[in-house]
């Protein structure tokens, strides 16, 4: 998965992270939820890796292990060639000023108890040594570049409306000028007339900045906007990989195709005839599931589908799909 020419800033290979669900009398875990379990792929330096799927498939737990908020159960995230899934907290110090995270929820990650200026001034305490005054004026500049004013500084959160708390944590996040963002559904919380808003104001960041992005989303139609790449999740596994309009024109694997079919049409003379591809429930992350994990919920599964588990193969220049349907 990786073209000629391209710098590769994070690779992520086998990836794995499971969290204890059951425990046996003497405190032994005797059951795991697999999150993530075994996902492989690379994000190039400058560029915008999507990453999508319905709620509970991993793709947030993939986030956060790259970046090493989760400590990771099996694999390697490689951040120019170093291996970060190893490092100690002591070592991965350097990294945590390079890599940094827009959330969800702007509001339970801003701390309600300290002003604008302190939020943002933090992460300059912990990772640069400028003075006060020079923190100051950095967190001015950045408060500009969010498109909020100089006398915001001094305020408190609840002082501002959700699309506002998510540009504070946007200048939050680069106030230690990181090389790569992670974007963990950062428009989701938000009116869907600031969204287009935050997302065109990440664009216009990244290219000043000159930042990388791993953005994590479920709705598909931002996505595509955003994204150079997008990367398909279902049940904690990478179903497929493809540059975005490649994905949009050409989707190969029927889960991409149903969540796209699923995309609402605004001409309510256009009915949406491929909507019912998604039938059925998510399956429990909890299940060992034999063969194709979407296979419960595919029209096309047939008895090798139930019998082998598909591998991620490359089906044309840049695009990976993990399915039987495009196997010779």
């Amino acid at each position: 998965m990786h073209p000629a020419g391209q710098d590769v800033l994070i690779d992520v290979r086998g990836l794995k992270k499971y969290f204890p669900a059951e425990r046996s009398l003497f405190g032994r875990t005797t059951r795991h939820m697999k999150a993530v379990d075994d996902i492989s792929f690379q994000i190039y330096r400058g560029e915008t890796f999507g990453l999508v799927g319905e709620s509970g498939c991993g793709k947030s737990t993939t986030g956060r292990s790259v970046i090493r908020l989760y400590d990771v159960t099996a694999g390697e995230i490689r951040y120019e060639g170093q291996n970060m899934a190893a490092m100690s907290e002591k070592q991965l110090r350097p990294y945590r000023r390079r890599m940094q995270a827009i959330f969800q929820d702007p509001y339970s990650s801003l701390n309600p108890g300290m002003t604008v200026l302190q939020l943002i001034s933090e992460p300059l305490e912990i990772h640069t040594a400028y003075s006060r005054a020079e923190r100051r004026e950095v967190v001015l500049e950045l408060l500009g570049k969010v498109g909020l004013k100089r006398e915001h500084a001094d305020r408190y959160p609840h002082e501002f409306s959700g699309g506002q708390r998510q540009r504070i944590s946007i200048a939050r996040a680069l106030a230690p000028r990181p090389e790569f963002v992670l974007c963990d559904e950062p428009i989701s919380a938000l009116d869907v007339s600031v969204q287009a808003q935050v997302v065109n104001m990440l664009e216009d960041l990244q290219g000043e900045f000159g930042l990388t992005y791993l953005f994590i989303a479920h709705d598909l139609s931002m996505v595509r906007h955003i994204s150079n790449r997008i990367g398909v999740m279902y049940l904690g596994k990478l179903v497929e990989v493809a540059p975005s309009d490649e994905l949009y024109l050409r989707p190969a694997h029927p889960y991409t195709q149903a969540l796209l079919a699923a995309i609402p049409v605004p001409d309510p003379k256009v009915a949406n005839a491929d909507s019912e591809l998604l039938q059925g429930e998510l399956p429990s992350p909890l299940e060992e599931i034999a063969g194709c994990r979407f296979r419960s919920r595919c029209p096309f599964a047939n008895g090798r589908c139930a019998a082998e588990e598909p591998a991620l193969k490359e089906i044309a220049p840049g695009h990976y799909a993990a399915c039987h349907l495009h196997e010779g």
